[in-house]
């Protein structure tokens, strides 16, 4: 095949849409997670509904999980210390978005789950694409 007709080798796109998706992941769960720790209750509540018919304890220990979800999908591949925590990292917010689909649905809140299927299924793609040994070099 003509280098010139295809620039880009189908590996060097996988690699980007990769990052592309692990950098969307990182910043839905920063801003989750800054949104569950750093906002008033009521504030909060006035968003998310549930938060105020939970323990706050457990609204802030989904926030802390939020940020270490952040920083297992980026870290490790962008600071190449321990790059093969990022496919486990993805492992772990699929999970915790599995649980948060259940939790919503349990509740009745089905219209809210979109973004707990987005991100399940982005996190879904960054372990499958990572644990196939795509390169972690950063972009």
């Amino acid at each position: 095949m003509d280098h010139m007709t295809n620039p880009q080798s189908p590996s060097k796109v996988l690699h980007i849409s990769l990052w592309v998706a692990q950098v969307l992941l990182a910043l839905g769960l920063l801003y989750g997670g800054s949104m569950k720790l750093f906002q008033p209750a009521d504030t909060l509540a006035a968003q998310w509904p549930w938060t105020a018919q939970v323990p706050l304890s457990l609204v802030k220990l989904t926030g802390v999980v939020d940020f270490l979800g952040a920083a297992g999908l980026l870290l490790p591949a962008w600071l190449r210390i321990r790059p093969a925590l990022t496919p486990v990292a993805a492992l772990g917010v699929l999970v915790l978005m599995l649980c948060a689909i259940l939790f919503h649905v349990v509740r009745g809140e089905v219209a809210v789950i979109g973004i707990n299927v987005f991100f399940a299924v982005l996190a879904a793609w960054v372990a499958w694409g990572r644990f196939r040994k795509v390169p972690l070099a950063a972009p």
